[in-house]
């Protein structure tokens, strides 16, 4: 009966100090910002901290390819070498390098580059249009309201995935096609959001007063109603770009998003499965384990947001 107690009274302090970690991180996401601010510092300052190129072999000394290879060759590289950490490493790179001998810490530089290019840049276009037709349809009413929340409804019933895919495989492989597909793909839900707090704040006396006065409706959606819904988009287009990020990283695991040689995460994924099967999992680790990271704290720093930027939440 005691070791019962004392079972109950551990799980009791494993499930307590869990709230506690999630409240302090929610109320402070510092481990969020932490990592955003990492990845965002190496995509930015990728050609000055990557020890080497995004598409060159690491450079290998004789030594280094007789032990290798038993022979020196002319022109030697290693491939799918070890992390410095695990034995059989002969480069002693910080991430081991791929197929073609090139490190994979540079390339994973490089790649959240892309990664971070192609998900902002998607979703703010998204969001922009998005947001523009939600105040439309949402103040204008009528007509505007009908056309563009009928399209609306049409384009949220299309699975986000493989409306994707389908898109990438029409418009072929290419960044800024990426970047088209996520504004294409993404659309409809800032609409649809933003229609419905458009619809509130139309009723609100100080629109109500503008529009007695006589201000036009051009003055009062960018004046009045674009102000008021910027706090719930900058929260949605936080989540959004977690989406998007897996959505660029399925298009080019699939070979349809951005073309090689190009270092994108979803591409490295793809390029590494054979070795994969054959145990050498750090080769997909990697950029498996910048997604996660990625996504994870996107979507933390948007509940974050959430919280602080609502009231009624923020008073729990």
């Amino acid at each position: 009966m005691a070791t019962r107690t004392t079972s109950d009274a551990s799980v009791v302090d494993v499930s307590h100090a869990m709230r506690v970690s999630y409240h302090f991180i929610r109320e402070a996401p510092l481990i969020p910002l932490f990592i955003l601010l990492v990845l965002g510092l190496a995509a930015i300052f990728a050609p000055v901290l990557a020890p080497h190129g995004k598409l060159e072999p690491v450079q290998v000394t004789d030594e280094q390819c007789q032990a290798k290879y038993g022979r020196s060759f002319r022109s030697c590289y290693i491939d799918d070498d070890p992390p410095f950490f695990m034995k059989g490493s002969i480069l002693r790179t910080p991430l081991g390098t791929d197929y073609l001998g090139r490190d994979n810490l540079s390339r994973l530089m490089y790649g959240a580059r892309i990664s971070l290019l192609v998900s902002l840049t998607g979703t703010l276009a998204a969001g922009a249009i998005g947001t523009l037709l939600g105040i439309l349809a949402g103040y204008m009413g009528r007509v505007w309201d009908q056309v563009i929340m009928r399209i609306t409804d049409a384009w949220l019933t299309l699975p986000t995935l493989v409306f994707a895919i389908l898109l990438a495989s029409i418009r072929g492989p290419g960044l800024w096609n990426v970047i088209l597909i996520l504004a294409v793909v993404f659309w409809s839900r800032y609409a649809r959001l933003v229609r419905g707090e458009v619809l509130t704040l139309r009723e609100r006396d100080f629109v109500r007063l503008a529009e007695v006065n006589g201000v036009s409706k051009f003055h009062i959606i960018f004046r009045h109603l674009l102000p008021n819904v910027m706090n719930t988009v900058m929260v949605f287009f936080t989540l959004i770009v977690g989406v998007a990020i897996i959505i660029e990283a399925n298009l080019s695991f699939l070979g349809v998003g951005v073309p090689p040689p190009e270092p994108a995460w979803g591409l490295m994924i793809s390029q590494e499965r054979e070795a994969l099967m054959e145990g050498k999992w750090w080769l997909a680790a990697w950029p498996g384990l910048c997604i996660m990271l990625l996504v994870l704290s996107a979507n933390m720093l948007g509940d974050w947001l959430r919280v602080r930027l609502d009231p009624q939440l923020r008073n729990r």
